[in-house]
């Protein structure tokens, strides 16, 4: 019994270990859960269309979530410091390890049951995920990485810089494409494919459509190599061309839209609000998505020099004074719909700041009462703000139309095309892969009809430059908001300036490494943090794991 007695203890510690370690290892070999599905019998068609449901919501709970508003998209106007201010906690990766777990598993019994069609989806989904988690912390365990329950177990793997993760990334990519183009579908998910419905051609401009992602994310660090493998895929001609193919999930009813309003708690919906930066933008190009993105104002402000008061006590209903301050949102949506119009009038010679007078109202970045801007008399929690619009009805719903998490979309490929011909790549005309992206980004939210008017815009009208294509892209990445922040720090537009608020006045570069890395992979994560490059004054006061310390990809590019 004594003896027995000692092996659980040392169990236990190793145990207690290997669940706290930094990259959250498969654990199947040390825990068995009677509940789980043991590697023996576990399904791989019912694993991998996890792996893919996974990842498409990470793209959009960061897109429509936090980075949306680093990239002023949007802004929050209660409960704002991390979503408008950067005020970041360390932020561990274990979602994304565990979806790489996952899909190792995939990976290697499509290697035993000789299924290429599912090894390539696998080198895809791999590529994918370790993308993104390169992408938003820097350096990451990658060759060492997933390796806890092999025989040569690794519990603290070393992290491997930017340039070779997106190398190795390139390489799986390339790997994959070659192995979609022999056709062999031994392997395929068929119906559980939730991206294309088991279409390995389909597949094949994916992979081939990440790598022109990830070269062009590379550009400024390893310019040959982006432009060999840009130019060998676009003469391939195996890519996406339309938004009818664009990788996306849809949600349902089940599995809702992030801060959504109906059938949930509806207070996330009603305190995210357009960012007068984008919507800006949207009025400047008279932008048809506007309308779909943004709801009126519930009570919209007049400029009335007839006032003896600077501004009305109460709202008008129909032009007529009520004895009213505000409605409740609820009260708002019944009576517009009623066929109701509210107003409150000011007199712009008699208050310090005219209002927004405009139909559509946003809010600045990073103020420091966002809930009061815009003369907002029921500022804080008590009602919301009825002089700055809402998101549009859609973002209500927990599912519908347009309401879907898209990993990578026809336009974002056109637009990256745009932008290789700018940089002198043997890729065709830029100007007509720059209107392919703008029709596609159209096309995604219904408005593509729109299309011959918005492009002959002077703001919108191609001209060549990379400030207009990288703003483009930016407001076609509404949701997926990610690609725009990673695009912002390569070249440093569209030009962002952070309001009063921000914990920094620069945009931040990357997450913080997590609590999980600094505790147990300690030694590993210190070296990395090392190699991070210090951005003064930004990272004087923020510590050497800063949300300002400048990874691989940006260091030594001045940009932003």
């Amino acid at each position: 019994m004594k003896m027995k007695s000692i092996k659980i203890s040392i169990g236990s510690i190793i145990l207690l270990l290997l669940v706290l370690s930094g990259c959250e290892q498969d654990l199947t070999n040390a825990n068995i859960n009677p509940n789980a599905v043991s590697p023996e019998t576990a399904n791989p068609n019912q694993i991998m269309p996890k792996v893919m449901v996974d990842m498409a919501r990470s793209y959009t709970s960061l897109g429509y979530g936090n980075i949306g508003g680093v990239m002023q998209h949007m802004q929050e106007d209660a409960w704002k410091n991390s979503y408008n201010d950067y005020q970041w906690d360390n932020q561990n990766w274990s979602n994304y390890y565990g979806m790489l777990r996952n899909n190792k598993f995939v990976y290697e019994k499509a290697q035993e049951n000789n299924q290429p069609f599912l090894e390539g989806m696998a080198l895809t989904m791999k590529s994918l995920i370790f993308g993104k988690i390169t992408d938003l912390w820097g350096d990451a365990p990658y060759t060492e990485a997933l390796k806890a329950s092999d025989d040569d177990a690794v519990l603290t793997p070393a992290y491997d810089s930017q340039d070779v993760i997106y190398q190795g990334i390139l390489e799986d990519l390339k790997e994959a494409a070659s192995i979609f183009e022999a056709g062999n579908t031994d392997g395929s998910l068929g119906g559980n494919d939730v991206y294309f419905g088991g279409d390995i051609n389909a597949w094949h401009r994916f992979a081939n459509s990440l790598i022109l992602k990830y070269s062009m994310r590379v550009s400024e660090k390893m310019p040959d190599v982006a432009r060999s493998n840009i130019e060998e895929v676009y003469n391939s001609g195996i890519y996406f061309t339309s938004s009818d193919e664009d990788v996306s999930v849809p949600y349902n009813d089940a599995d809702f839209w992030p801060a959504a309003a109906v059938e949930t708690d509806p207070t996330n919906f009603r305190r995210r609000r357009i960012c007068n930066t984008l919507l800006n933008k949207l009025y400047d190009n008279n932008d048809p998505r506007k309308e779909v993105w943004v709801r009126p104002v519930h009570c919209q402000w007049v400029e009335d020099r007839s006032l003896d008061v600077p501004v009305d006590p109460y709202i008008r209903e129909n032009g007529e004074l009520t004895d009213v301050v505000s409605y409740s949102d609820a009260e708002y949506l019944e009576r517009i719909a009623a066929g109701n119009v509210y107003t409150r009038h000011f007199n712009p010679d008699l208050v310090d700041e005219p209002y927004d007078t405009r139909e559509y109202v946003g809010t600045p970045p990073q103020l420091f009462d966002p809930s009061g801007h815009n003369g907002n008399p029921t500022p804080g929690q008590q009602l919301q703000n009825q002089h700055v619009s809402q998101m549009a009805d859609l973002f209500r719903q927990p599912s519908g139309e347009f309401l879907e998490s898209r990993i990578i979309t026809a336009a974002e490929v056109s637009f990256v095309l745009a932008e290789a011909a700018w940089r002198g790549m043997d890729v065709g005309n830029g100007e007509n892969h720059y209107n392919n992206a703008v029709q596609q980004a159209l096309n995604i939210w219904g408005v593509g009809d729109h299309y011959s008017e918005y492009i002959q815009n002077p703001g919108v009208a191609f001209n060549n430059t990379l400030e207009q294509i990288i703003e483009q892209k930016w407001i076609a990445a509404f949701a997926i908001a990610t690609e725009a922040w990673f695009d912002y720090r390569r070249t440093g537009y569209p030009e962002l300036s952070p309001g009063p608020s921000a914990l920094e006045a620069a945009v931040p570069f990357r997450f913080r490494y997590g609590n999980d890395e600094l505790n147990f992979n300690t030694e590993n994560v210190q070296n990395a943090i090392q190699r991070l490059e210090p951005l003064p004054p930004y990272t004087d006061n923020q510590g050497s794991n800063s949300q300002w310390h400048r990874p691989w990809l940006v260091q030594g590019t001045n940009n932003p």
